[in-house]
């Protein structure tokens, strides 16, 4: 049966808004008109999340992290200018101009019309909406300061965005540097050399070992290239693979956490997201066990996952937090202390935006020096290859320079 969104006014000063549901819109009308209200506009509902499963985020565009972050923001500023969700989010809607933004955010108010809480909204939507997002909202429905918690939300998301940024652009001119690079060898190789070693077979001279490595190279990857690429999409096959089993990504993510200087960068970043995730769920009243259920799901690496997810069952049968976490090999001694006097005190939220806010200065110093090597080491390597192969393809003309004096 057919649903309808009305628009009506229940007196002179007061329009409400709703779904009925009718066989038809002549039938709809006068359901609303024996409710006693004075219909100013109807039409039928059309569930947009149908139209998503249609695959326009194909065609129409993605939403990014940005995209959330003003919709929230904006969200948060409608509100708390004294609008209600369900008109707030019509303005948005109205607004957005990313079509399937637009149909989200539409979907979101349909199901706010009917009674349904924005929470329950949001929830419906997991791959634009995090569980870390609907428990905070629902946090914020829970305890009257919903446009409050909507405003350190996107202050949360645009810390986020501005920690992408700063990675992207450091990594744009090595990534570049390695593109020019990786094609320029690929070039000489492929091309070049083969030339280079008709000319030298004419001549009928013994060539230079280098020349020969190089010639030797240069014939696999010009006569063998479809077993390379074969081995790289194999390999690349079965990396996916494990990292995406339960086990084989525990296996790869313990890895990550054990190398030299990358462990380190690593477990620093994830543990000041964990603490920030945690201390603001906790400071907006979502309790503890749920809160540590939600941050299991915002960390990327397997081995914290199911460190944090063990201190939740140690929590469930009644112990500290702290002790949990002391139990743990991948928990620095130092974020262990810190719970623990913030739960002798009672600001465990506090203690956690400390460590956060060192962990997030250790780990933006360590990202920058790591930026600041990579670049130079990175020309150093790409050097050292052109080096190379420049040096093998001129010590046969040296050689014959020397025989004929």
């Amino acid at each position: 049966m057919p649903k309808f969104i009305y628009k009506a006014k229940k007196n002179p000063s007061d329009i409400v808004e709703g779904m009925i549901v009718a066989d038809n819109r002549t039938s709809a009308i006068q359901k609303i008109s024996t409710m006693g209200y004075y219909l100013i506009s109807i039409d039928e509902y059309i569930k947009s999340k149908d139209i998503l499963k249609g695959g326009i985020g194909i065609f129409q565009g993605r939403i990014s992290l940005k995209d959330v972050t003003n919709f929230t923001r904006q969200l948060s500023d409608l509100l708390e200018s004294g609008l209600t969700v369900v008109k707030a989010l019509g303005l948005l809607r109205d607004q957005a101009e990313n079509k399937k933004l637009k149909d989200i955010i539409s979907d979101i108010r349909d199901f706010c019309i009917d009674g349904n809480p924005l929470s329950g909204a949001l929830a419906k939507h997991p791959e634009i909406f995090s569980n870390l997002f609907v428990s905070m909202v629902k946090s914020g429905e829970t305890g009257g300061a919903l446009e409050n918690i909507l405003k350190r939300l996107a202050d949360f998301n645009e810390k986020q965005l501005e920690i992408q940024t700063k990675i992207r652009s450091a990594l744009a001119y090595p990534i570049l540097m390695s593109i020019v690079g990786g094609i320029t060898i690929i070039v000489l190789l492929t091309f070049v050399i083969p030339k280079m070693i008709s000319m030298f077979g004419d001549l009928g001279q013994n060539l230079p070992i280098p020349t020969l490595i190089l010639i030797s190279i240069s014939d696999a990857i010009k006569n063998y290239w479809w077993l390379i690429l074969s081995v790289i999409f194999a390999a690349s096959f079965i990396f996916m693979r494990l990292y995406n089993s339960k086990e084989g990504r525990f296996a790869i993510d313990n890895f990550k956490l054990n190398m030299p200087i990358f462990g380190a960068l690593i477990k620093k970043t994830e543990i000041a997201r964990f603490a920030e995730t945690l201390a603001t769920l906790l400071q907006n009243g979502v309790p503890i066990l749920e809160s540590l259920n939600v941050v299991s799901d915002t960390v990327n690496n397997a081995v914290i996952k199911r460190q944090i997810k063990k201190v939740s069952t140690y929590v469930k049968d009644g112990t500290d937090m702290s002790y949990g976490f002391s139990k743990s090999s991948v928990i620095p001694p130092l974020v262990v202390n810190m719970i623990a006097v913030g739960e002798e005190s009672g600001r465990v939220e506090k203690s956690l935006f400390k460590v956060a806010e060192s962990y997030e200065r250790e780990s933006d110093a360590a990202i920058k020096v790591m930026m600041s090597l990579l670049e130079p080491i990175l020309i150093l390597v790409l050097g050292l290859i052109v080096g190379f192969i420049v040096i093998s393809m001129l010590l046969p003309i040296f050689e014959i320079n020397f025989l004929a004096r």
